[in-house]
């Protein structure tokens, strides 16, 4: 009990102290994002945000997260004002918490970004060989709709299937140490693992998910300082373009921060579409899909609307 009042008084805190900066005219956004926040990622590295917002009067701090689910958790509890992209699967997951989440862009899909991977030595051939397998997916993850869309492909529920629920990191490291069959994960870990560890895809996102990406801010926020979501908008736009323009050069600026060679960065980058557009009520279609497909599985606690949702307008 005792642990969750202090965490409640952190939360209340966070609330407090971000509502504070903004009403005394020296704001400061908190920006979310993790590690495959590529277009994040080449603004943060190239100073780009804190150039472009300097002229409001606004800074930036940044928080990295292992994926997508914990960072709209943070969101929504008030401890960020945007999130850099995450998988299309994420903001099912907060609509059904309540969250009052603004979806600001939307990146155009990259179904071969995903994929589902078995080792190379791996008797799995094929998706209903999957049946009884121990399967290692992000809970909540584009990943994590992939596999229940390749499962049901298949004619294989969530329940024939053992899941475990595992961050990136730790999913590789069962992975290559044999503790799972199979890992679903998304770019640049799956650049990485096809790359250093002799993986084959059994399945990607082709013709099974569409896997877009969602940038979004906290309703607060949007409603409070649109002009600093323009900015942002606009900057991620520009580093969209540069990055599909430059693979190499983009991808000797990510090397340092990701921790991963050039090549590596080349073949996540050039599954990425990147393509940064505005969110339209008649995008969201496959939203309710996923929702619907969770909910089915009993990993969402109710039905969710996804279409009446708050769209940021430049």
């Amino acid at each position: 009990m005792h642990n969750i009042s202090r965490r409640a008084a952190v939360v209340a805190l966070a609330a407090f102290a971000g509502t504070a900066a903004l009403a005394q005219g020296n704001p400061i956004v908190r920006i979310g994002y993790q590690k495959s926040s590529t277009l994040i990622a080449v603004l943060k590295a190239q100073g780009v945000l804190e150039r472009e917002l300097a002229p409001l009067g606004v800074r930036v701090s940044w928080h990295e997260f292992t994926s997508g689910l914990p960072l709209l958790e943070a969101l929504n509890l008030d401890n960020l004002d945007f999130s850099a992209d995450v998988a299309d699967t994420v903001p099912v997951f907060a609509q059904a918490a309540g969250a009052q989440l603004t979806f600001v862009a939307q990146e155009a899909p990259s179904p071969t970004a995903q994929a589902i991977v078995v080792r190379a030595d791996s008797p799995v051939r094929t998706l209903g060989d999957l049946k009884g397998k121990k399967i290692g997916v992000a809970k909540g993850s584009g990943g994590h709709y992939l596999l229940l869309a390749a499962l049901d492909k298949a004619g294989i529920s969530l329940k024939e299937i053992e899941a475990a629920y595992l961050t990136p990191a730790d999913g590789r490291a069962a992975f290559e140490k044999g503790a799972i069959d199979a890992w679903v994960t998304w770019d640049p870990f799956l650049a990485a693992a096809q790359r250093q560890s002799g993986v084959r895809v059994l399945a990607d996102g082709t013709g099974i998910a569409s896997y877009q990406r969602y940038y979004l801010a906290s309703t607060k926020f949007a409603q409070a300082r649109p002009d600093v979501l323009r900015v942002i908008y606009a900057a991620l736009d520009k580093a969209g373009k540069w990055v599909k323009r430059n693979p190499r050069e983009a991808a000797e600026l990510l090397a340092p921060v990701w921790g991963l060679d050039v090549a590596t960065i080349e073949q996540a980058n050039a599954r990425r579409s990147y393509e940064v557009r505005p969110v339209v009520t008649a995008g969201l279609g496959e939203q309710q899909r996923i929702a619907d497909a969770f909910f089915a599985e009993k990993l969402l606690p109710r039905r969710v609307e996804t279409l009446p949702v708050p769209l940021f307008h430049r």
